[in-house]
């Protein structure tokens, strides 16, 4: 070959290689190439004149049941699938474990309708309906805490125990972080790149980054690459906007069933948090006082805090905290 080809010829071999890595890496918004650990089922749901339909995964206990289920809400930027540890840990004991991904999320169906913390939780009631539980434990992760709160507000009856690990909206949040409508947010979530979505995690959900992290970047990178991506930012920024207007910080004290707090101290996650200036980020989003702040209001609750610990302590201290969920059960 020419000399003067070589810089072509190498170039060709970068641009394939580059080529194949992002068709490699390219995953479709419900997900369907990525495995969870156990089998995926599927509820229908009819919705503001949509068919539409709630993932979820159902798996019994590994040894001699309790008899008693444990559902597990996950956070927003994430599915059922960073629920594995947990998981395996709760159906080892003896457990039931009812996992969904929420519509809008994961392998659930992306759906353009009204979010709302209260529709989501009557749809959960109804998966356990279908599912013939009476009464389940309820774990929620981040956004998954908001959507505990509300469906242990909504269905006590229904909650045997609500358990809030790093959960969000512990502040009010439309108090101090500006109005962005649903359009601007929109706008910055088609935004988002693998490369951003890393810088994000490694500074906001973890104090020290390891490198089997990088599967959680390579699913919220990776449908970030997929033509369907704009449903998905819309989804996201719609979601955004039902966090931002439905707090539940101010009914804490209205909760009725025995509630048990997991928190990472080192979390300093605020919704919104872009959009302040870092002196203001500064007053908020500390859950070394939030959460102290939130099992005073929350009638007989139980605090367990994690030193050194950020916003996902069953993936950045998984004995610590699995031993912790365990012992409240």
């Amino acid at each position: 070959m020419p000399k003067f080809l070589y810089p072509f010829f190498i170039y060709l071999i970068s641009l394939s290689f580059n080529l194949s890595a992002q068709q490699q890496d390219t995953l479709s918004i419900t997900l369907e190439s990525v495995k969870y650990a156990y089998p995926i089922a599927y509820k229908d749901i009819r919705i503001e004149g949509q068919d539409i339909t709630m993932a979820y995964m159902d798996i019994v206990p590994v040894s001699k049941s309790t008899g008693r289920t444990v559902m597990l809400f996950h956070g927003k930027n994430f599915g059922g699938y960073y629920w594995t540890n947990v998981i395996q840990a709760l159906s080892n004991a003896g457990f039931r474990v009812i996992v969904p991904d929420q519509i809008g999320f994961g392998k659930s169906t992306k759906a353009f309708i009204h979010y709302s913390f209260h529709q989501l939780a009557e749809w959960n009631k109804e998966l356990l309906d279908s599912l013939n539980v009476k009464r389940a434990i309820v774990l929620g992760h981040s956004m998954g805490g908001m959507l505990a709160t509300r469906f242990a507000l909504r269905y006590p009856d229904r909650t045997e125990k609500l358990l809030l690990e790093n959960p969000i909206g512990l502040e009010d949040y439309k108090t101090f972080v500006p109005y962005v409508n649903t359009e601007k947010q929109y706008e910055t979530e088609l935004k988002a790149t693998a490369q951003s979505i890393k810088a994000y995690y490694r500074n906001s959900y973890f104090t020290l980054w390891k490198a089997e992290y990088d599967e959680l970047v390579r699913i919220a990178g990776g449908v970030t690459l997929s033509p369907d991506y704009p449903r998905w930012a819309k989804v996201a920024a719609m979601t955004f906007t039902m966090i931002y207007e439905q707090p539940v910080v101010y009914e804490f004290g209205n909760l009725e069933v025995p509630t048990v707090l997991f928190i990472g101290k080192e979390d300093k996650t605020i919704v919104g948090k872009g959009l302040l200036s870092p002196a203001v980020q500064a007053q908020h989003g500390q859950y070394k006082l939030l959460g102290k702040q939130t099992a005073a209001k929350i009638p007989g609750a139980k605090l367990i805090e994690f030193d050194g610990v950020g916003h996902i302590p069953h993936l950045e201290a998984p004995t610590e905290f699995l031993i912790a969920l365990l012992g409240s059960l």
